[in-house]
Protein backbone atom coordinates (compact mmCIF):
# COMPACT_ATOMS: atom_id res chain seq x y z
CA UNK A 1 0.00 0.00 0.00
CA UNK A 2 2.80 2.61 1.14
CA UNK A 3 4.95 1.98 -2.04
CA UNK A 4 1.57 2.18 -4.80
CA UNK A 5 0.92 5.28 -2.71
CA UNK A 6 4.30 6.70 -3.46
CA UNK A 7 5.01 5.56 -6.48
CA UNK A 8 1.93 7.43 -7.73
CA UNK A 9 3.15 10.44 -5.82
CA UNK A 10 6.02 10.50 -7.44
CA UNK A 11 4.77 9.87 -11.16
CA UNK A 12 2.40 12.97 -10.33
CA UNK A 13 5.31 15.03 -9.26
CA UNK A 14 7.30 13.98 -12.45
CA UNK A 15 4.60 14.85 -14.52
CA UNK A 16 3.85 17.64 -13.15
CA UNK A 17 7.60 18.98 -13.36
CA UNK A 18 8.19 17.64 -17.41
CA UNK A 19 5.08 18.54 -18.39
CA UNK A 20 5.31 22.22 -17.54
CA UNK A 21 8.64 22.97 -18.86
CA UNK A 22 7.38 24.25 -22.11
CA UNK A 23 4.67 26.09 -20.10
CA UNK A 24 6.41 28.13 -17.45
CA UNK A 25 9.48 29.97 -18.64
CA UNK A 26 11.63 32.01 -16.49
CA UNK A 27 10.58 35.41 -15.32
CA UNK A 28 11.99 38.93 -17.15
CA UNK A 29 11.38 42.37 -16.38
CA UNK A 30 8.06 42.58 -18.33
CA UNK A 31 7.11 39.20 -16.69
CA UNK A 32 5.80 37.90 -13.60
CA UNK A 33 5.32 33.91 -13.36
CA UNK A 34 3.48 32.65 -10.61
CA UNK A 35 2.99 29.20 -9.23
CA UNK A 36 -0.93 28.32 -7.74
CA UNK A 37 -2.94 26.01 -6.33
CA UNK A 38 -5.76 28.37 -7.08
CA UNK A 39 -7.53 27.38 -10.10
CA UNK A 40 -7.32 29.21 -13.58
CA UNK A 41 -10.72 30.88 -13.39
CA UNK A 42 -10.27 32.47 -10.10
CA UNK A 43 -6.54 33.97 -11.19
CA UNK A 44 -6.71 34.76 -14.36
CA UNK A 45 -9.28 37.86 -14.77
CA UNK A 46 -7.06 38.93 -11.82
CA UNK A 47 -3.63 38.52 -13.69
CA UNK A 48 -5.23 40.22 -16.98
CA UNK A 49 -6.32 43.39 -15.18
CA UNK A 50 -2.59 43.62 -13.75
CA UNK A 51 -1.34 43.50 -17.36
CA UNK A 52 -3.45 45.81 -18.31
CA UNK A 53 -2.82 48.51 -15.65
CA UNK A 54 1.06 47.68 -15.69
CA UNK A 55 1.77 46.26 -18.69
CA UNK A 56 3.58 43.69 -16.92
CA UNK A 57 2.86 39.96 -18.31
CA UNK A 58 1.88 36.81 -15.94
CA UNK A 59 2.92 33.92 -16.87
CA UNK A 60 1.17 31.24 -14.60
CA UNK A 61 0.80 27.20 -13.71
CA UNK A 62 -1.67 25.76 -11.68
CA UNK A 63 -1.47 22.25 -9.51
CA UNK A 64 -2.27 20.85 -6.45
CA UNK A 65 -0.80 22.92 -3.38
CA UNK A 66 1.48 19.67 -1.96
CA UNK A 67 2.64 19.16 -5.76
CA UNK A 68 3.81 22.87 -6.45
CA UNK A 69 5.56 22.71 -3.11
CA UNK A 70 7.71 19.83 -3.69
CA UNK A 71 8.36 21.14 -7.19
CA UNK A 72 9.80 24.75 -5.75
CA UNK A 73 11.54 23.03 -3.48
CA UNK A 74 13.38 20.79 -6.25
CA UNK A 75 14.16 23.56 -8.42
CA UNK A 76 15.48 25.60 -5.68
CA UNK A 77 17.68 28.49 -7.02
CA UNK A 78 16.76 27.46 -10.82
CA UNK A 79 12.89 28.09 -10.22
CA UNK A 80 11.15 30.05 -13.09
CA UNK A 81 8.47 30.88 -10.04
CA UNK A 82 8.58 34.39 -8.69
CA UNK A 83 5.09 33.81 -6.45
CA UNK A 84 3.50 31.42 -4.65
CA UNK A 85 -0.27 31.36 -4.21
CA UNK A 86 -2.56 28.91 -2.39
CA UNK A 87 -5.45 28.57 0.27
CA UNK A 88 -5.45 27.87 3.88
CA UNK A 89 -2.93 29.88 6.25
CA UNK A 90 -2.15 26.15 7.30
CA UNK A 91 -1.02 25.84 3.78
CA UNK A 92 0.52 28.94 3.50
CA UNK A 93 2.47 28.42 7.18
CA UNK A 94 4.04 24.78 5.59
CA UNK A 95 5.50 26.35 2.65
CA UNK A 96 6.73 29.16 4.88
CA UNK A 97 8.41 26.68 6.69
CA UNK A 98 9.93 24.87 3.52
CA UNK A 99 12.06 27.87 2.50
CA UNK A 100 10.44 28.78 -0.41
CA UNK A 101 9.32 32.54 0.22
CA UNK A 102 11.50 35.36 1.15
CA UNK A 103 10.22 38.26 3.10
CA UNK A 104 8.23 40.72 1.75
CA UNK A 105 7.74 43.41 4.15
CA UNK A 106 6.14 46.93 2.00
CA UNK A 107 3.93 50.12 3.00
CA UNK A 108 1.58 49.06 0.86
CA UNK A 109 1.16 45.35 2.19
CA UNK A 110 0.88 46.65 5.84
CA UNK A 111 -1.81 49.52 5.34
CA UNK A 112 -3.77 47.55 2.57
CA UNK A 113 -3.78 43.88 4.82
CA UNK A 114 -4.33 43.39 8.55
CA UNK A 115 -1.59 42.18 10.59
CA UNK A 116 -3.54 39.09 11.57
CA UNK A 117 -4.09 38.25 7.98
CA UNK A 118 -0.22 38.03 7.61
CA UNK A 119 2.86 36.62 8.59
CA UNK A 120 4.60 37.91 10.99
CA UNK A 121 7.74 37.50 9.53
CA UNK A 122 6.36 39.18 5.97
CA UNK A 123 6.68 35.28 4.45
CA UNK A 124 2.80 35.63 2.94
CA UNK A 125 0.01 37.61 2.61
CA UNK A 126 -3.29 36.78 2.55
CA UNK A 127 -5.72 38.17 -0.18
CA UNK A 128 -9.04 37.11 0.22
CA UNK A 129 -10.74 35.89 3.44
CA UNK A 130 -13.49 33.26 4.12
CA UNK A 131 -15.06 32.92 7.36
CA UNK A 132 -16.12 29.09 8.71
CA UNK A 133 -18.87 28.59 10.34
CA UNK A 134 -22.56 27.77 11.09
CA UNK A 135 -25.02 26.74 8.73
CA UNK A 136 -28.58 25.59 9.56
CA UNK A 137 -32.04 24.83 8.02
CA UNK A 138 -34.50 27.48 8.31
CA UNK A 139 -36.86 25.22 8.06
CA UNK A 140 -35.96 23.21 11.57
CA UNK A 141 -33.94 25.33 13.27
CA UNK A 142 -34.73 28.74 14.90
CA UNK A 143 -31.35 30.49 15.11
CA UNK A 144 -32.27 31.81 18.72
CA UNK A 145 -30.86 28.18 19.29
CA UNK A 146 -27.53 29.14 17.83
CA UNK A 147 -24.56 30.55 19.49
CA UNK A 148 -20.69 29.36 19.33
CA UNK A 149 -18.49 26.32 18.09
CA UNK A 150 -18.60 25.10 21.50
CA UNK A 151 -22.24 24.89 21.59
CA UNK A 152 -22.70 22.70 18.42
CA UNK A 153 -21.24 19.91 21.44
CA UNK A 154 -24.60 19.99 23.57
CA UNK A 155 -26.75 17.57 23.96
CA UNK A 156 -29.31 20.03 22.18
CA UNK A 157 -27.65 18.68 18.49
CA UNK A 158 -27.27 14.81 19.29
CA UNK A 159 -27.84 13.60 15.87
CA UNK A 160 -28.20 16.90 14.09
CA UNK A 161 -24.97 17.69 12.93
CA UNK A 162 -23.16 17.51 9.82
CA UNK A 163 -19.13 18.10 9.41
CA UNK A 164 -16.60 18.11 7.20
CA UNK A 165 -13.59 15.21 7.50
CA UNK A 166 -10.91 15.93 9.84
CA UNK A 167 -8.87 15.04 7.05
CA UNK A 168 -9.25 18.50 5.01
CA UNK A 169 -6.99 21.35 5.81
CA UNK A 170 -10.35 24.00 6.43
CA UNK A 171 -11.26 21.56 9.33
CA UNK A 172 -7.51 21.91 10.34
CA UNK A 173 -7.30 25.43 10.81
CA UNK A 174 -10.30 25.72 12.44
CA UNK A 175 -9.96 22.81 15.49
CA UNK A 176 -5.88 24.73 15.92
CA UNK A 177 -7.98 28.39 16.78
CA UNK A 178 -10.30 26.32 18.82
CA UNK A 179 -7.00 24.74 20.67
CA UNK A 180 -5.39 28.81 20.73
CA UNK A 181 -8.54 30.06 21.83
CA UNK A 182 -9.81 26.86 24.51
CA UNK A 183 -6.94 25.52 25.40
CA UNK A 184 -6.14 21.92 24.67
CA UNK A 185 -8.29 20.05 27.09
CA UNK A 186 -11.65 22.58 26.03
CA UNK A 187 -10.99 21.85 22.44
CA UNK A 188 -11.13 18.23 23.45
CA UNK A 189 -14.32 18.69 24.94
CA UNK A 190 -15.47 20.53 22.22
CA UNK A 191 -14.47 18.38 18.98
CA UNK A 192 -15.01 15.27 21.16
CA UNK A 193 -18.76 16.51 21.54
CA UNK A 194 -19.08 17.40 17.66
CA UNK A 195 -17.95 14.11 17.34
CA UNK A 196 -20.47 12.54 19.57
CA UNK A 197 -23.25 14.19 18.02
CA UNK A 198 -22.54 13.64 14.10
CA UNK A 199 -25.75 12.09 12.19
CA UNK A 200 -23.78 10.69 9.38
CA UNK A 201 -19.89 10.24 8.79
CA UNK A 202 -18.04 13.46 8.44
CA UNK A 203 -18.45 14.36 4.62
CA UNK A 204 -15.82 14.86 1.77
CA UNK A 205 -16.96 18.59 0.85
CA UNK A 206 -18.92 21.74 2.40
CA UNK A 207 -21.28 21.14 -0.31
CA UNK A 208 -22.12 17.76 0.48
CA UNK A 209 -22.66 19.24 4.66
CA UNK A 210 -25.32 21.49 3.03
CA UNK A 211 -26.86 19.40 0.42
CA UNK A 212 -26.93 16.63 3.71
CA UNK A 213 -28.99 19.68 5.72
CA UNK A 214 -31.21 20.20 2.92
CA UNK A 215 -31.80 16.46 2.58
CA UNK A 216 -32.84 16.37 6.32
CA UNK A 217 -29.91 14.27 7.27
CA UNK A 218 -28.96 16.93 9.65
CA UNK A 219 -30.01 19.96 10.67
CA UNK A 220 -26.84 21.96 11.10
CA UNK A 221 -23.60 22.38 10.33
CA UNK A 222 -19.93 24.13 9.60
CA UNK A 223 -18.79 25.37 6.34
CA UNK A 224 -16.73 27.92 4.29
CA UNK A 225 -18.86 31.15 3.57
CA UNK A 226 -17.71 31.14 -0.13
CA UNK A 227 -19.38 27.44 -0.45
CA UNK A 228 -22.96 29.00 0.89
CA UNK A 229 -22.17 31.94 -1.53
CA UNK A 230 -21.53 29.42 -4.57
CA UNK A 231 -25.07 27.51 -3.39
CA UNK A 232 -27.48 30.31 -3.53
CA UNK A 233 -26.06 32.26 -6.76
CA UNK A 234 -26.60 29.31 -8.22
CA UNK A 235 -30.31 28.17 -6.51
CA UNK A 236 -31.35 31.08 -4.84
CA UNK A 237 -33.67 30.76 -2.00
CA UNK A 238 -32.64 27.28 -0.53
CA UNK A 239 -33.75 26.98 3.10
CA UNK A 240 -30.56 28.02 4.78
CA UNK A 241 -28.93 30.69 5.84
CA UNK A 242 -25.46 31.29 7.86
CA UNK A 243 -25.09 31.67 11.90
CA UNK A 244 -21.92 34.06 12.85
CA UNK A 245 -19.99 32.03 15.81
CA UNK A 246 -19.07 33.18 19.02
CA UNK A 247 -19.69 37.12 18.23
CA UNK A 248 -20.11 37.65 21.89
CA UNK A 249 -16.05 35.61 22.58
CA UNK A 250 -13.48 35.12 20.70
CA UNK A 251 -15.50 35.86 16.79
CA UNK A 252 -15.89 33.51 13.80
CA UNK A 253 -12.70 31.65 12.83
CA UNK A 254 -11.73 33.20 9.56
CA UNK A 255 -9.26 32.28 6.93
CA UNK A 256 -7.59 33.05 4.13
CA UNK A 257 -6.04 32.54 0.32
CA UNK A 258 -2.99 34.05 -0.06
CA UNK A 259 0.43 34.56 -1.60
CA UNK A 260 4.40 35.13 -1.04
CA UNK A 261 7.37 35.86 -3.36
CA UNK A 262 9.49 32.91 -3.48
CA UNK A 263 12.92 32.83 -1.83
CA UNK A 264 14.36 32.35 -5.66
CA UNK A 265 12.60 34.57 -7.62
CA UNK A 266 14.28 36.12 -10.74
CA UNK A 267 11.86 39.26 -10.76
CA UNK A 268 11.21 40.00 -6.94
CA UNK A 269 10.90 43.57 -8.17
CA UNK A 270 7.72 42.37 -10.13
CA UNK A 271 6.38 40.24 -8.05
CA UNK A 272 6.64 42.48 -5.17
CA UNK A 273 4.45 44.71 -7.66
CA UNK A 274 1.93 42.11 -7.98
CA UNK A 275 1.41 41.28 -4.66
CA UNK A 276 1.06 45.20 -3.79
CA UNK A 277 -1.66 45.34 -6.44
CA UNK A 278 -3.58 42.67 -5.53
CA UNK A 279 -3.90 44.17 -2.35
CA UNK A 280 -5.33 47.39 -3.61
CA UNK A 281 -8.90 47.94 -3.85
CA UNK A 282 -9.57 47.60 -7.08
CA UNK A 283 -8.01 43.87 -6.74
CA UNK A 284 -9.67 42.88 -3.93
CA UNK A 285 -12.64 43.88 -5.62
CA UNK A 286 -12.62 41.53 -7.99
CA UNK A 287 -10.66 38.84 -5.82
CA UNK A 288 -13.90 38.81 -3.49
CA UNK A 289 -16.56 38.27 -6.21
CA UNK A 290 -14.76 35.72 -7.86
CA UNK A 291 -15.33 33.23 -5.61
CA UNK A 292 -17.65 34.63 -3.03
CA UNK A 293 -14.84 35.55 -0.86
CA UNK A 294 -14.25 38.55 1.30
CA UNK A 295 -11.73 41.17 0.52
CA UNK A 296 -8.95 40.92 2.75
CA UNK A 297 -8.57 44.74 2.47
CA UNK A 298 -10.82 45.61 4.89
CA UNK A 299 -11.43 49.12 2.98
CA UNK A 300 -12.77 47.37 0.33
CA UNK A 301 -16.64 46.22 0.31
CA UNK A 302 -17.98 42.87 -0.15
CA UNK A 303 -19.64 41.38 -3.14
CA UNK A 304 -23.88 42.13 -3.14
CA UNK A 305 -24.54 38.58 -2.12
CA UNK A 306 -21.91 38.07 0.15
CA UNK A 307 -22.33 41.29 2.37
CA UNK A 308 -25.95 40.28 2.31
CA UNK A 309 -25.39 38.14 5.33
CA UNK A 310 -24.59 41.21 7.18
CA UNK A 311 -21.76 42.23 9.11
CA UNK A 312 -19.40 40.00 12.22
CA UNK A 313 -17.03 40.14 13.89
CA UNK A 314 -14.00 38.26 13.29
CA UNK A 315 -11.19 35.99 15.43
CA UNK A 316 -8.28 38.38 15.10
CA UNK A 317 -5.73 34.83 15.77
CA UNK A 318 -2.74 35.57 13.41
CA UNK A 319 -3.04 32.66 11.09
CA UNK A 320 0.21 31.54 11.50
CA UNK A 321 -0.85 30.21 14.65
CA UNK A 322 -2.71 27.98 12.36
CA UNK A 323 -0.29 26.48 10.78
CA UNK A 324 2.12 26.20 14.01
CA UNK A 325 -0.74 24.10 15.66
CA UNK A 326 -2.25 22.33 12.96
CA UNK A 327 0.01 18.99 14.13
CA UNK A 328 -1.62 19.41 17.49
CA UNK A 329 -5.29 19.75 16.21
CA UNK A 330 -4.85 16.53 13.90
CA UNK A 331 -3.04 14.61 16.83
CA UNK A 332 -6.45 15.67 18.79
CA UNK A 333 -9.07 14.87 16.50
CA UNK A 334 -7.13 11.16 15.68
CA UNK A 335 -7.36 10.54 19.67
CA UNK A 336 -10.94 11.19 19.80
CA UNK A 337 -11.93 9.47 16.83
CA UNK A 338 -12.68 12.53 14.66
CA UNK A 339 -12.78 11.04 10.78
Amino acid sequence: MYTKKFTVSVMALTALLMGSIAQVQASTDDTVTVYSSRKEHLIQPLFEQFTKDTGIEVNYLTGKGGDLIERLKLEGENTPADIFMTVDAGDLWYAGTQDIFQAVMTDTIASNIPSYLRDPKGLWTGLSVRARTIVYSTERVNPTELSTYADLANSQWKGKLCLRTSKKIYTKSLVASIIHNEGEEGAKAIVSGWVNNLAATPNAKDSHVMNAILAGQCDVGLVNTYYFGRLIEETPGVPLSLFWANQETTGVHVNVSGAGVTKHASNAEGAVQLLEWLSSPKAQTIYGSLNKEYPANQSVASDDIVSAWGAFKQDDMNLAIAGILQADAVALMQRIGYK
